[in-house]
């Protein structure tokens, strides 16, 4: 019997290693040089600790399945450590992690869950780099961040990365899944940094450029109240915001933007102004309809009588509204 923990002990070459057996067997039954033949189609150093190689299901044994990977003595391994248990049959070969040699009880330790780490962080390292866009969900809060789970390795959002601002609990993403954009990769410790504030503001910078190309004055366009200010309001317009003033809101006498809009609310405005330099856009609501005072003679000809509302009072007179932006 061949002892591999000796092997490994005897720190020999894999060539040196393999040249001794086919030294030693050399001359001997076909039984034996069989044997010599299947053990070397694994080099030494696959068959170390922390290597992983295929094993076969051979039965189920308890709350463990019993696993054979050519070696003097089967493994066990966890049932919770398979996805779906009840699909598990005799036969299936599975990657797994050589981890003892020797066991507990003579048994060789195997893990089915590290190997799968191994490879889902493996097949990560193949198939993404750093700027990449990658999708997971997230799976629990931790010191600084959360843990976003992509394709079966665990990856870290910093908190601050979380959003353009930074929400109250980042608690809250748990379950959620999440785009976002790959700030590093450190294959030595394993870890990955990704950032979604990053991925979002560079959409948002795509998206403002297509809209300061395709925009024109003149336009009528649906937009969001983001934000109310005494002077007007901001409206998202899909990428980039426009000021809607409050002199732009109606033909009518108004307070405060507040009394014509509130924040959330889907607006239809005209675009009245663009300066690309600067990236401003002038919004106005009122401009989507005809101004009172066109053809204000036809409406109210002079030394015609009229009724109206009061609405101002002054040293030199008083302000009458007769309609809407006309006083």
């Amino acid at each position: 019997m061949i002892d591999e923990n000796l092997i490994a002990s005897l720190k020999v070459a894999d060539a040196d290693a393999e040249a001794l057996f086919r030294e030693a067997y050399s001359g001997k039954s076909t039984a034996a040089a069989g044997y010599m033949d299947e053990f070397l189609g694994e080099s030494v150093e696959a068959l170390a600790p922390g290597k992983l190689i295929k094993g076969k299901v051979i039965g189920f044994a308890g709350d463990d399945v019993v696993i054979e990977v050519g070696l003097k003595s089967e493994g066990l391994i966890p049932k919770a450590e398979f996805d779906n248990i009840e699909t598990v049959k005799i036969g299936d070969v599975y990657e797994v992690l050589l981890e003892n040699l020797e066991g507990e009880g003579g048994l060789i330790e195997l893990s089915k869950r590290k190997a799968d780490r191994m490879m889902a962080w493996q097949k990560l390292l193949d198939t993404t780099k750093e700027g990449d866009v990658v999708e997971g969900a997230v799976t629990r809060k931790i010191k600084g961040g959360l843990l976003v789970d992509i394709g079966g390795v665990n990856v870290f959002l910093p908190a601050s990365q979380v959003d353009v601002r930074r929400p109250g609990d980042v608690g809250d993403y748990i379950g959620r899944k999440v785009r976002a954009s790959i700030l590093k990769i450190d294959t030595e410790r394993r870890n990955i940094v990704i950032s979604r504030r990053k991925l979002i503001e560079e959409e948002r910078d795509a998206a403002k450029k297509r809209l300061m190309d395709t925009l024109k004055e003149g336009d009528i366009i649906h937009g969001e109240v983001k934000n109310i200010a005494d002077f007007g309001a901001f409206v998202d317009l899909g990428g980039i915001d426009g000021l809607l003033h409050i002199t732009d809101m109606s033909w009518g006498r108004i307070n405060h933007p507040s009394e014509m809009v509130k924040v959330g609310q889907k607006v239809e405005v005209k675009i009245l102004n663009i300066d690309r330099e600067k990236e401003k856009i002038a919004l106005g609501m009122k401009q989507r309809e005809a101004s009172p005072w066109e053809e204000i003679e036809k409406k109210y000809p002079v030394n015609s009588r009229v009724k109206g509302t009061v609405v101002n009072l002054m040293s030199y007179g008083a302000f009458v509204k007769l309609e809407d932006g006309v006083e």
